[in-house]
């Protein structure tokens, strides 16, 4: 979020920060309540409503108590939503490839190919290596576990492993792609809210993400190696359910390895991701015409397809870029697997995201944000110190609000000019924001992230949490990189 123009020469008293807290308290008690009721559908609506609940607080103590006039609140809010445009228009087009690599097979193939290196001795560095292969095609680690994570954990009772281990392998890798898959909603709102470009935020976050996916890799291999299995005799099953519902070849695979090519190339993100999706509609024409015909019409069973007219196949492929598909397999593990919501299922998202850049601007515009800034600049004056805090305050974030996106846009908006102030780049912000605040909300019992998945595979958050060793480890790996200084960089000298 910008910050950078916020008129504090134009506030006429600055706030304290037991003052400035207020406006958090409020968003966490409303946020309790809304949860408390919704549930994980809290993001439909209700922890919006409280965001903008603790903008109309701040607003109130900031123009009542302080003197401070609407415009200037107004003005900071305007320049926050004006900075997250290039975000929300990724994120549209991420739905549209949500939609397209499913229909067009790309991610049931990449499920396929990955599930034959699956063999008993080492399935729970598999299950991890899997989970984090389909997140980071998906670039969703919520679509990855309710459906290869549900067929893992199967598998994995079958074999006679511990659910809390399956699950805690299964979350490891799915975080581990959602984190650094351009795809990703998490990884665009980190580097759109600190300011730093997505392929700069991701090749940045793999100096802490490979050592941790590393660590954890190994350990789930190691138990793995020790532990009496039975055979993968569901793996194949599921697969072969996938392969009779697409059509899969290795050709699928062209769509992915030219859009590694366009990041390799440091093609902009937003053309990057429209080509990603063209490509993957006019494979979805050639080689699934069936599943195109499906789409468009819904309904209808796929035993009345004979050919895809160029009408069904213009529907098909609009509706894929933005509405909901679903194709009917007769497998309701599939049939959740591939369903999808294209861009429409961004738009609580998006919801979400301007209502938190107003809290943000209302925050800076008020000057709250400056006074709460100005105590964390007391407390943290090296980098590893710096970069502590901002974990820190992305896990109480997670822990206080309950929700990971809202975590993520808060402790941005926090120490985004701290770290400017301090002349640290703005890429080191992203990376501890997304080593914290991404990482750690799956294993908050009460947050979004950790009760949703706690339901979807049928593991208590609390059983599950000691064997997530990816989402344990990334935080401790991001204050290791600032303890020893390993590209730490300062983009000026600190502005004292």
């Amino acid at each position: 979020m910008n910050n950078d123009n916020t008129p504090h020469s134009e506030i006429r008293r600055l706030p304290s920060w037991q003052v400035s807290l207020i406006p958090f308290a409020v968003l966490t008690l409303s946020l309790v309540v809304v949860i408390r009721i919704f549930g994980p559908d809290a993001l439909s609506g209700g922890s919006q409503v409280c965001l903008l609940l603790a903008s109309a607080v701040t607003a109130a103590i900031s123009m009542a108590a302080y003197g401070n006039t609407w415009q200037i609140l107004e003005d900071c809010i305007l320049d926050n939503i004006r900075s997250v445009g290039s975000a929300i228009l990724i994120l549209l087009l991420i739905g549209a490839i949500a939609g397209t690599w499913m229909v067009s097979g790309i991610v049931p193939a990449m499920i396929c190919y990955g599930m034959e290196i699956i063999v008993p001795a080492i399935f729970l560095a598999a299950a991890c290596a899997i989970s984090a292969l389909v997140s980071l095609m998906t670039g969703s680690s919520w679509t990855t576990i309710a459906t290869i994570g549900v067929a893992l954990i199967g598998i994995g009772i079958a074999q006679g492993f511990d659910p809390g281990w399956t699950a805690g392998a299964i979350i490891s890798g799915a975080y581990f792609g959602d984190k650094v898959s351009p795809l990703s909603d998490t990884t665009v709102l980190a580097s759109s809210a600190s300011g730093t470009p997505l392929f700069t935020h991701i090749r940045y976050m793999m100096i802490t993400t490979i050592p941790s996916l590393t660590i954890a890799l190994a350990v789930f291999l190691t138990v793995s190696l020790f532990h009496p299995t039975a055979d993968a005799s569901q793996t194949a099953e599921f697969a072969g359910a996938l392969r009779s519902a697409f059509h899969i070849t290795p050709w699928l695979m062209a769509v992915p390895v030219l859009t590694g090519v366009l990041i390799v190339r440091k093609v902009p993100a937003i053309l990057t991701l429209f080509c990603a999706a063209v490509m993957a509609a006019v494979v979805a024409v050639i080689f699934q015409p069936q599943a195109v015909w499906a789409v468009a019409n819904p309904g209808l069973s796929t035993s009345g397809f004979s050919s895809l007219s160029f009408w069904d196949a213009c529907k098909g492929i609009t509706v894929t870029f933005y509405g909901a598909t679903g194709i009917q397999t007769g497998n309701a593990a599939i049939d959740s697997l591939i369903a999808t919501r294209g861009m429409t299922g961004m738009l609580n998202t998006i919801f979400l995201i301007i209502c938190s850049v107003t809290f943000g601007g209302v925050l800076a515009g008020s000057g709250m944000l400056k006074s709460l800034t100005e105590l964390f600049a007391r407390l943290a004056q090296r980098a590893v110190t710096l970069v502590g805090a901002t974990v820190g305050t992305g896990l109480m974030c997670n822990i206080v609000t309950g929700d990971q996106y809202i975590s993520i846009l808060l402790t941005s908006s926090l120490y985004k000019r701290l770290y400017e102030r301090k002349g640290y780049e703005r890429r080191l912000l992203s990376r501890s924001v997304e080593d914290s605040a991404t990482v750690t909300s799956v294993l908050i019992p009460w947050n979004s992230c950790g009760m949703t998945q706690a339901t979807v595979l049928k593991v208590p958050t609390l059983e599950y949490l000691p064997y997530c060793l990816f989402n344990i480890i990334s935080p401790f790996m991001s204050v290791l990189m600032a303890a020893i200084g390993y590209k730490i960089f300062r983009s000026r000298p600190e502005n004292n």
